[in-house]
């Protein structure tokens, strides 16, 4: 085939003015200057970058520009598992309980030992809120609780079905299976994240009253640990926070929390075991011990790995003290005796034993017997 019929051939390069005139673009192509074979295409784009579309600098009353603030103003996703880790800040956010009583009509009371609430259903608990300096304009406070254990952590802490449903408590609530409430403020939102499906419910921080460094806060926790269905024994952890308003964290306090009849009892109950392990005397109101006394279970008694291995029992009641030290310092004063000492004793111990089961006729008397008929 001849040149000049590759060039007549359809789409060639002599034809291609001619199709693109018939689309409607002859006249854009004949103003075009000829000695730049890209300007034509060139004019046909649109002024400026290729990139411009993706640019992130957009004309402020533009839709796109909405769409991209809106995105911006959201709060970060919620983790699957809060940290419980406390961390003040740069506000030095802090937390305060005020009451510390451990007598058996408190409603409430704090141990700091343990940095542990106890509280009864439904009672009110104060807390409060200190920071270093005044936090960011719309800041608010946010309440979670976690389960404490990490076979249980991922399971969301809800009340039981028995106190969701009975009328008590639940008078006008359309968050009946919410634990934690607020108590005295009308800017209370109770929130259940989409993803987790967490409860968490959120105040606006206000600042301390004049002449006041704190800020109270009124939480009730509205189950109690023991119930069916609910917490069921499972100990939690009510993690505090302090936000902006689109939900950036700028401090956290954790603290565990037992929702029980008789916080005060609790309380003594559990830290007089945590003394009792560590070593230090309790003081209680009938009797006092050391730990001398707890019970440590022999881990061989029947094979001791050395007889320099000390065990520590527990004894009931002073009489049998007593009797089990005296046979404890015996077996102490026959272990540092020598062995040929110890021979010696053996051997007149057995002979004090058959003097008294064959006891001797006294000397120049003779047995009488009685004659027989």
């Amino acid at each position: 085939m001849s040149d000049k019929e590759l060039l007549e051939l359809p789409m060639s390069q002599g034809k291609f003015e001619q199709i693109w005139g018939d689309l409607g673009f002859g006249e854009l192509i004949k103003e075009l200057p000829r000695t730049n074979s890209d300007a034509w295409l060139t004019a046909a784009l649109p002024d400026g970058r290729f990139t411009d579309g993706f640019d992130l600098d957009l004309p402020e009353n533009s839709a796109a520009h909405d769409v991209a603030s809106a995105v911006d103003s959201l709060p970060p996703p919620a983790t699957v598992v809060p940290s419980t880790t406390d961390y003040p800040g740069e506000y030095n956010f802090q937390l305060h309980f005020n009451q510390s009583s451990t007598t058996k009509s408190t409603t409430s009371t704090y141990s700091q030992l343990l940095n542990k609430l106890y509280c009864q259903l439904a009672k009110t608990c104060p807390v409060d809120v200190l920071v270093g300096r005044e936090p960011p304009k719309g800041a608010m406070l946010r309440a979670t609780a976690i389960y404490k254990k990490s076979e249980h952590v991922s399971e969301v802490v809800i009340r039981c079905p028995h106190h969701q449903n009975i009328a008590e408590n639940n008078e006008g609530v359309s968050h009946r299976s919410h634990l934690i409430r607020v108590e005295g403020s009308q800017r209370v939102q109770y929130h259940e994240d989409p993803n987790t499906k967490r409860h968490s419910v959120t105040m606006l921080y206000e600042s301390p009253q004049l002449g006041s460094v704190v800020t109270t806060v009124l939480l009730n926790f509205m189950c109690n640990s023991s119930c069916m269905g609910g917490m069921n024994r499972r100990p939690i952890f009510t993690i505090l926070t302090l936000e902006t308003f689109d939900g950036q964290v700028l401090g956290r306090r954790c603290f565990e929390v037992r929702v029980c009849a008789c916080p005060g009892r609790d309380r003594k109950t559990e830290e007089d075991n945590l003394k009792s392990i560590t070593g230090q005397t309790v003081t209680g109101t009938k009797r006092k011990r050391k730990i001398s006394d707890q019970v440590k279970e022999p881990l061989h008694p029947a094979a001791p790995e050395s007889t320099d291995e000390i065990y520590i029992l527990q004894i009931r009641g002073k009489e049998r003290f007593e009797m089990l030290r005296t046979i404890n310092a015996s077996l102490e004063l026959m272990h540092m005796m020598p062995v040929a000492d110890q021979e010696k004793y053996r051997q007149k111990r057995n002979a004090l034993k058959h003097d008294e089961a064959c006891p001797k006729l006294k000397s120049g008397k003779k047995s009488l017997l009685k004659d027989s008929d």
